[in-house]
Parts: structure tokens; sequence; C-alpha cells
């Protein structure tokens, strides 16, 4: 029994749940991102619905499986969504995800992460940089580009996974999740990826429809998104040489990769 429910919490048995499921994960994310995003939700076998505005965005999230919150592009009324929805999100037991762009940039962003914190997201998911200065660090990033690697963002991770009871996902060159006791790294993707605008932002909503998958398995739920990217990226990369067509391969392959192949390509190593 103990190793049914082991390979049923795999990357490939969670991407399997979630086509059947096809959950409704409402994502507030910037300009930049939104058809990036949706398309590629659509394509992994989640539903995505891009609802904003603070006239909605609680009652939406009332509605929704799972919430992501990106503040890439943030404004005072997406601010307003985004609070409300991650209020209503929080208070109905439903995961959300924090992907805290930049917000070491300017004074307003790191009010905006102050206040969305207070709602304990379920996933924090940033680069090294955005992690290293959310845990109270000194970091090197310059504006959305992190300057830091992923390795020396693991402590600051762990640090921030205990702090807020979250697991908290470190995306670049060698991923890295934490719930401040467990920590893997995923292995995988194509040098090709940060030359295409949003699929970071994109892998946040993606992990929106994992946690709505399994809401009580986040550490889990969080790993087999990092995995279908990986995998996804990796099988892309190998018939792309260039951003342009990389982009067109990677959608047409998170649609086409199956379970067997995201366990396959994909590395999930103890770190």
């Amino acid at each position: 029994m103990a190793d049914d429910s082991a390979q049923s919490l795999k990357p490939g048995a969670l991407l399997a749940a979630m086509r059947q499921k096809n959950p409704l994960v409402q994502n507030i994310t910037n300009f930049v991102a939104m058809n990036i995003a949706a398309n590629v939700m659509l394509a992994a076998g989640a539903s995505p619905a891009m609802v904003h505005s603070p006239e909605e965005a609680a009652e939406f999230a009332g509605i929704a499986a799972a919430l992501t919150l990106n503040i890439g592009t943030i404004s005072p009324d997406f601010f307003d969504g985004m609070k409300q929805a991650a209020e209503a999100a929080s208070e109905a037991g439903k995961p959300w995800i924090l992907d805290p762009v930049a917000h070491f940039a300017t004074a307003y962003r790191r009010a905006a992460v102050s206040a969305l914190l207070e709602h304990r997201p379920t996933v924090i998911r940033g680069n090294a940089s955005e992690i290293i200065t959310l845990a109270g660090e000194h970091a090197s990033g310059q504006g959305v580009d992190s300057g830091d690697s992923v390795a020396s963002a693991q402590a600051a991770a762990r640090a921030l996974a205990i702090r807020h009871g979250c697991v908290v996902a470190v995306t670049g060159e060698r991923d890295f999740v934490t719930d401040g006791h467990r920590a893997v790294h995923v292995l995988g993707g194509s040098a090709l990826m940060p030359k295409v605008t949003a699929l970071g932002c994109s892998l946040t909503c993606v992990i929106g429809g994992f946690a709505a998958t399994v809401p009580d398995k986040p550490f889990e739920a969080t790993v087999a998104a990092l995995a279908l990217f990986a995998s996804a990226g990796e099988l892309a990369g190998r018939d792309a040489h260039a951003p342009g067509s990389f982009a067109v391969r990677f959608l047409d392959l998170l649609a086409e990769v199956t379970p067997d192949a995201v366990d396959a390509v994909a590395r999930v190593i103890p770190a």
C-alpha cells in the first residue's frame, strides 16, 4: 500500500490526475504573461481564468479550485484584486501561489508582497534573487533577472518555508523545492527557456493547477509542475535551436508529453 501511495504522488501520476480533473485556476498575473500563461495551462491540462478586477476577484476565488498571484505589472487595481482574492482563498482553505516578481525593486512592490504574505500563501515561487531577498538577505538581482545561483538561495528558501509554513520553489538552472523539512532538486529543461518571455510566470500558474488537483499535497504538486516543465523543456530543446521555434515546440510538448515520459525525462533527486 505504501508503494502504491508513493507511486500516486509521482509527477507523472499527478499530471494524469490533473488532466483528468481539469481544475479551474484563477490567475492574477502580469500583462506580459496573460496570453502565454493561459495557453500553457490549457496545454498542460488545467483551465485558466484571468480574473483580476477587485469587483469580482474575491467572489471568483470562491469558485476556482486554486489561485495564483504574480506582481510583475502590479497596479493599484490589480493589487486590490490580489488582496481580496488571497483573503478569500485563504479563508476557504484553497491553495494559492505567490510569484513575487522583482519585489525588491521598489518600495511599492515590497509593501505589496508584505501585505500578500499576511494571507499565508501555499507556495512561493521565484528566482534565486527574489527568494534570497524575500528571506531578508542581500542578493544581486536586477529587475526581473536573477543575479544569484539557485544553490546560493537554498538556505534562504528553507528559512522562508519554515517562517511562512509554505512550500518554496527556486527556479533556475537547477530547480530547488522545499517545505522547510523536505527538499529536492528538479533537473531538466533547456538553455533556451530563459530566452522565452513569461515561462516562469506560466510555471507559477501551472503550479496552481497541480495544487488544485492535490490541495493537501503542495510539496508534491510543486515538484510535479516543475518536473512537467523540465521534461517538456528538455524534449523541446532537442528539436528546436532558437527561442521562437522552442516556444512553439515547448507548448506542443506540454500537451504531448506522457506521464511516463515526465517521470523518465525529469530528474527529481533529494537535496
